[in-house]
């Protein structure tokens, strides 16, 4: 049997392809190879009823807690001053009185505190957003719908009106604009004097533009004005 010598152009993206291997393949490194965590979607807080949602999220997450433990009463208390921690505290009190709780109004002996911590933490900026994974092939099942359709005028506008109702549909779920550098870390948790009892930390994009919403530094100072009589 004969030897076949292969054209160059087989060989080189061969060699090129065998080189890029044996470059991921290293064994050691000086320092950890940063890599990428697995993909997540992470809320961004956007308008006050957003505070409801998330304050009667975790209000579910630690019903079956508080329904178990001995009953108490509950008092709930903000550890930051803030706009968004006053705000999520009230709709807190509103969640756990709809769900048949005693909420005190000023704490009392041998009552549980519902402790709501905030912290908000700045990144650096032009974070990466890969928001539309999918999405072509997503219009392109839909376009495919519509293919039985005669190639008129009327199928044109009617396509091209049915693809941006698919595109706004299938893109609604991510928020608008850049990545917010801004991020909220909220805590929720039940304790007395002695223990915690029930714990549930969420972690939520806010604009970066309403951060004095979140934060308890950047709210106004108030001012007083004695006046000598």
């Amino acid at each position: 049997m004969g030897f076949t010598a292969r054209p160059l152009t087989v060989l080189v993206p061969a060699l090129v392809g065998s080189l890029l291997l044996a470059g991921c393949a290293i064994p050691y490194s000086p320092v950890p190879v940063a890599t990428n965590f697995t993909s997540t979607q992470q809320a961004k807080l956007q308008a006050a009823a957003h505070w409801g949602v998330i304050a009667r999220h975790m209000a579910s997450e630690l019903r079956p807690t508080l329904q178990s433990a001995p009953k108490r009463p509950l008092y709930v208390m903000p550890l930051q001053a803030s706009t968004f921690s006053r705000g999520v505290a009230t709709h807190l009190v509103t969640a756990l009185v709809n769900d048949g709780f005693v909420v005190l109004k000023t704490p009392e002996s041998g009552s549980l505190k519902i402790e709501l911590d905030t912290q908000v933490v700045t990144f650096s900026k032009d974070r990466p957003q890969y928001r539309y994974v999918g999405l072509p092939s997503t219009l392109a099942s839909g376009a495919w719908v519509l293919t039985g359709i005669d190639h008129s005028a009327e199928w044109l506008g009617t396509a091209a009106i049915y693809t941006y109702d698919a595109y706004r549909w299938f893109t609604a779920q991510f928020a608008p604009g850049a990545t917010p550098r801004t991020e909220a870390i909220v805590t929720l948790s039940v304790a007395d004097e002695s223990r915690y009892y029930a714990r549930t930390t969420s972690v939520y994009y806010t604009s970066d533009e309403d951060r004095a919403l979140y934060d308890a530094a950047l709210q106004p100072s108030k001012t007083f004005v004695v006046k000598d009589h």
